[in-house]
């Protein structure tokens, strides 16, 4: 962390809650709910050409139905992978692939899946949570040091610590707005 003064502190943890907002969506896109999207195969390797791939860069990812994703391989020669990456990502689905493309439906979930799912998304929205106080604390921590070392004053570092505690406030608002929503996403039928 390069905390040089007060504006610095405040800049460093802004960009460090940023990031943290940015891991929690990602996670949450993981999370599957009722309607399919792509993002729930972001987790899914597939071994092409020696090496371990995303599948969005060995494939053209798309939701023509709300129940069902289509995987159009850029090279026909991958498809047998591809579908067994997907069946080995531990999702909970069955691809099944007509030569050409592989097509990827979405069973319904049930209520017991929903509300475990729920639990992953509290669990991954409370993660976040801790992570962006655990850069509220380093930042505080960069301040008191900076304080000792008579680099800033005690008002600069008072009000460095509120701004800090204000940006804290509203990227913790922000991971509770995104939480609220993939838990809504999840409980309707």
């Amino acid at each position: 962390m390069n905390v040089t003064d007060s504006q610095s502190a405040v800049a460093e943890a802004r960009a460090g809650m940023k990031g943290q907002i940015e891991h929690v969506q990602r996670e949450l896109a993981g999370v599957r709910t009722g309607r399919a999207s792509v993002g729930i195969l972001d987790s899914v390797r597939v071994d092409a050409y020696g090496t371990q791939m995303p599948l969005n860069q060995v494939a053209t990812l798309s939701v023509p139905e709300p129940t069902l994703i289509v995987a159009h391989p850029f090279d026909a020669g991958q498809i047998g992978a591809i579908e067994r990456a997907i069946q080995s990502a531990n999702l909970g689905l069955n691809p099944a692939n007509d030569g050409k493309i592989i097509r990827i439906p979405l069973p319904p979930l049930t209520d017991d899946r929903r509300k475990e799912l729920s639990r992953i998304v509290h669990s991954l929205a409370e993660d976040g949570r801790t992570a962006i106080r655990g850069v509220r604390r380093q930042v505080n921590d960069a301040l008191k040091k900076l304080l000792k070392d008579h680099s800033i004053s005690e008002d600069d570092e008072r009000r460095a610590l509120e701004e800090v505690q204000k940006v804290t406030d509203a990227h913790i608002k922000d991971i509770d707005t995104l939480q609220q929503t993939k838990d809504s996403e999840l409980l309707e039928h």
